[in-house]
C-alpha cells in the first residue's frame, strides 16, 4: 500500500478503545487520521444468569488511547444498547471534527448462554440492538451528515460465526445481518460514492481464548493459528484506503482458511 490517502480524515472507530477496536484505532493513527475513540463508560449489570461475553474497557482507557493516538484523537462515549444513542454518536463525532470519512462499526454485544435452549426474546434484542441496529442508524446518519463530495466509507465488523456457529444464536445471527446490511447499504449508497464493506474475523485472541481452546483453534484453522487484533486492523485498513477505492458490498473473510 503506496499511500492509503487517510492522513488528516476523521475516523469513527465504535468499541474502539480495547483489543481489536484499539488495534483499528492505532492501524487509522498511524496513516495520519483523527480517530475517534467510542467506548462504552459503564456495562449495566447482566441479568440474571446471563453472562457479558465482551470486555468494556472504561473512560480512562479510550481517553488514554486517544492521547497516545495523537492528530487530535479523542475519545468519546455513547451507550448503543439505547435506541437514541447511534444517531447522537455521529452527531456528537461531526461536532467536534467537522466532518466524518471512515465508519468502522467495531463495537460488539456478546452473551452467554447464547444456545437455542436459553434463547429469550430480551437476549436477541440486546444483541440486535448493538450488533445491527446501531450500525445502521450509524451508517445512515453519516450519510446524512456527509458534506458534499467527502470520502465516507464505511467497515463492518462481523464475524465467521454469522455462517454458522453452534451456541451463539443471538450473536451469529445478529452478525449475519449486519452482513446483509452490509450489502443492502453499498447498493444503496454507491451512486453516492460511498462504500460500505465488511470485514469476518475468525477466532483471534483478545483475551477469551484459553490454552485449551487455543490448541483446538490451531487445529481447526488451516493457517494453523489463531489470529491477532493487527490482522484484522490491517484488512479495515485496506478497505478505507484509495488503493479499495472500487471495492464495496464486500465481505472480507481475514481467517486463516477458517469457516471457508
Amino acid at each position: 500500500m503506496i499511500d492509503p490517502r487517510l492522513a488528516g480524515q476523521t475516523v469513527l472507530v465504535t468499541g474502539g478503545a480495547g483489543n481489536i477496536g484499539a488495534a483499528i484505532s492505532r492501524a487509522f493513527a498511524a496513516q495520519g487520521a483523527r480517530v475517534a475513540v467510542h467506548h462504552l463508560a459503564q456495562d449495566p449489570p447482566a441479568p440474571d444468569r446471563v453472562e457479558w461475553a465482551h470486555i468494556t474497557p472504561d473512560t480512562e482507557a479510550a481517553a488514554r488511547l486517544a492521547d497516545e493516538l495523537g492528530n487530535g484523537s479523542f475519545a468519546v462515549s455513547a451507550d448503543l444498547a439505547q435506541p437514541d444513542q447511534a444517531h447522537r454518536l455521529v452527531h456528537t463525532v461531526t461536532e467536534h471534527a467537522g466532518a466524518l470519512n471512515v465508519l468502522v462499526n467495531n463495537a460488539a454485544h456478546c452473551e452467554s448462554p447464547d444456545t437455542v435452549e436459553s434463547l429469550t426474546a430480551p437476549s436477541l434484542q440486546r444483541h440486535y440492538q448493538v450488533n445491527t441496529i446501531a450500525p445502521a442508524v450509524l451508517t445512515a446518519e453519516a450519510a446524512r451528515l456527509r458534506r458534499g463530495d467527502d470520502p465516507l466509507s464505511v467497515i463492518n465488523i462481523t464475524t465467521d460465526a454469522a455462517r454458522a456457529f453452534p451456541g451463539q444464536t443471538g450473536y451469529g445471527t445478529s452478525k449475519a445481518a449486519l452482513e446483509a446490511l452490509t450489502r443492502s447499504n453499498a447498493l444503496d449508497l454507491a451512486a453516492r460514492g460511498i462504500r460500505v464493506n465488511a470485514v469476518a474475523p475468525g477466532p483471534v485472541q483478545t483475551g477469551w481464548i484459553t490454552d485449551d481452546l487455543l490448541l483446538q483453534a490451531t487445529r481447526i484453522v488451516p493457517m494453523g493459528r489463531v489470529g491477532e487484533p493487527d490482522d484484522i486492523a490491517d484488512a479495515v485498513l485496506f478497505l478505507a484506503s484509495h488503493q479499495a477505492r472500487w471495492i464495496t458490498g464486500q465481505v472480507l473473510q481475514v481467517a486463516g482458511g477458517h469457516a471457508l
